[in-house]
Formats: structure tokens, sequence, C-alpha cells
């Protein structure tokens, strides 16, 4: 009787917990179609801020007073 037990509780532990992956399926598709678009930008907006920071560093080398 204790082994049917934990094997029904254990059914009823899958059951939500798939229920709650099913709910929240539509979450993670906008999650993944937001990251589609963000990553990119956020990598372009890194990329330009860093050859900004390249460029003071080279001007900086190159025209510092010595």
């Amino acid at each position: 009787m204790k082994a049917f037990a934990i094997g029904l509780l254990f059914l009823i532990a899958v059951m939500i917990l798939s229920g709650i992956g099913i709910l929240l399926y539509p979450f993670v598709i906008v999650m993944a179609l937001l990251f589609r678009v963000f990553i990119p930008l956020l990598f372009v907006i890194f990329s330009i801020w860093l050859l900004g920071k390249f460029i003071i560093f080279a001007w900086e080398k190159l025209f510092a007073k010595k």
C-alpha cells in the first residue's frame, strides 16, 4: 500500500509539473522571439561602445604629450 501511495504521489507531481510547463510554453516562445531581437541589438551596441573605447585609447596613445 505504501508503494502505491508513493507511486500515485509521484504521478500527481509529474502531472502538476507538466501542466505548469504547458502553461509556460507561450511565455517561452515570446521570450525566444524577444531574445532573437535583443541579443543582436545588445551585441551591436556593445561593439559600437568597444570601438569608441579603442579609438579613445589609440588617440591618447598617439597624441599624448611626452
